[in-house]
């Protein structure tokens, strides 16, 4: 499995982070020894329901009269798209009743539920307090997709469920091998985000080069506004940028290596550079003064305010950041500004992927439940529905016909269709969270606070990275 895929039809959407993979919490990310001990329950529920008979109409041998057990992630996309999808089960299934709960505490709540062996059939598992999804699919605790992605489309007998996807999207939910343990709903262009309302203003465009990118900074400063902002309190929101910046200057193979933890990954030139990069931002002024005390709410607040011009984020930040986002701001998204032009890939270079990632839980009392819930949402009708309520994209490749794109949106349709096959998939959010979120982030955001130089930082994540690379406690993942 390759760190990028070729993304060549439309698509947007929202984290997972980290992935969503990630990200829209409000407290710290969930511990190594919560996922752990979580993980390796053995207890298990003794009233599994009973599989129900598969039928053209019911594929996955849903029991009709099963309850079904759904917990969503209350985030950014909100929870509307998934009740609406809820609805469409109870329709089929009138004798099944569907709980509903909704959180952005997805550790905090389900902690309990794994440790006694009774989580729910269906979790948006998502946020700060996302669950460690490798050290979850390492420990074998969740239930394997397969039979849902084989199982014939909700809208067209004819074509399986995994016929159906945005390129990319199954293989996100693949640890190791063929079996699929996540499957991610939505579509997420990350990048640099910006107001094109703010650049007309500087009677500027969207810079494709560095020394570009400071000279506009520089005259944004003049006027009295910052260059970039971010959320200094998670600080892993910095990589929806700085890696594909990364990639662009030394090519995906350095990604790779730094997913696969290879020796000396983080010493690659490309790193070198990009740190100095971002760094010089910092030195020079150009960071909004309190970005390191913001959260990824506030950050985005200072932003739509006019405050600063850039911000690292994904393609949820639209949906989120509405309340504040005024009328005529027309948020765009661009892809990293490049280096120069001894940089191995093309402006244009862009982290695309799946998001918002949905399991379910090996021990689910009702398993086929929650497969068919998912069926349901990887519908026509569902899919519209999310991008209608939440202005993201879907991982089911379609769904847009008659719908009218918001300029954020479109934005991200035209930075994936100029990326082409330059579309790149960093995986550490996904396999090793907590060195992604806590520590990866914590380096990242001591550099951008003026605390840590770039060699300083580089030589502190490295040794993270190294760390996770010798723990035998949790299970190492590598490009296929």
């Amino acid at each position: 499995m390759g760190s990028t895929s070729a993304h060549k039809n439309e698509g947007l959407g929202r984290r997972d982070v980290i992935k969503r993979s990630a990200a829209l919490g409000l407290i710290t990310v969930p511990t190594m020894s919560f996922l752990s001990a979580c993980a390796s329950s053995d207890s298990s529920s003794d009233d599994t329901v009973k599989k129900g008979k598969t039928s053209a109409k019911n594929p996955l041998g849903v029991n009709d009269t099963a309850g079904l057990d759904v917990v969503i992630f209350n985030g950014g996309f909100g929870e509307q798209y998934a009740i609406d999808a809820e609805k469409q089960y109870t329709k089929a299934f009138p004798k099944a009743k569907v709980k509903h709960t909704a959180t952005q505490k997805i550790q905090s709540q389900l902690q309990p539920r794994f440790n006694g062996g009774t989580p729910p059939d269906l979790i948006d598992n998502s946020g700060a307090e996302q669950m460690d999804m490798g050290v979850l699919v390492g420990k074998k605790q969740l239930l394997d997709l397969t039979p849902l992605m084989d199982a014939p489309s909700f809208d067209d007998p004819a074509k399986k469920v995994r016929d159906t996807l945005r390129p990319g999207v199954l293989e996100m939910g693949q640890f190791d091998g063929d079996p699929v343990w996540i499957m991610y709903y939505a579509y997420t262009v990350y990048g640099v985000w910006y107001s094109q309302t703010a650049l007309e203003g500087l009677d500027a465009q969207y810079p494709e080069n560095w020394d570009d990118m400071l000279a506009l900074c520089a005259k944004a400063k003049k006027k009295g506004i910052a260059g970039w902002t971010y959320a200094g309190k998670y600080p892993y929101y910095l990589p929806f940028s700085l890696y594909p910046f990364i990639a662009k200057i030394g090519g995906r193979e350095v990604l790779d290596k730094i997913d696969n933890l290879e020796p000396n990954a983080w010493k690659d030139p490309a790193v070198k550079a990009a740190f100095e990069a971002y760094y010089e931002l910092q030195q020079k002024g150009y960071i909004l003064k309190g970005t390191a005390g913001l959260t990824h709410i506030q950050s985005q607040t200072e932003w739509t305010k006019g405050k600063a011009l850039f911000i690292p984020n994904g393609s949820w930040v639209e949906n989120e950041a509405a309340p504040t986002t005024p009328k005529d701001f027309k948020m765009m998204v661009g892809a990293p500004s490049g280096l120069d032009s001894s940089d191995k890939l093309p402006f244009g270079t862009i982290w695309a992927s799946g998001g918002e990632p949905f399991i379910v839980p090996a021990k689910a009392k009702n398993p086929e439940g929650g497969m068919e819930q998912l069926r349901i949402m990887l519908s026509e009708e569902s899919s519209k529905n999310f991008t209608k309520q939440v202005k993201s994209l879907s991982a089911y490749n379609g769904g847009t016909d008659g719908l009218t794109l918001s300029t954020a949106m479109q934005a991200g349709v035209d930075v994936l269709k100029k990326a082409g096959d330059n579309v790149v998939n960093p995986r550490l959010q996904d396999w090793y969270a907590k060195l992604q979120k806590e520590q990866i982030g914590a380096g990242l955001g001591e550099m951008m606070a003026g605390r840590l130089t770039p060699a300083e930082a580089i030589k502190k994540i490295q040794d993270y990275a190294d760390a996770a690379a010798k723990d035998q406690s949790i299970k190492h993942y590598k490009h296929q």
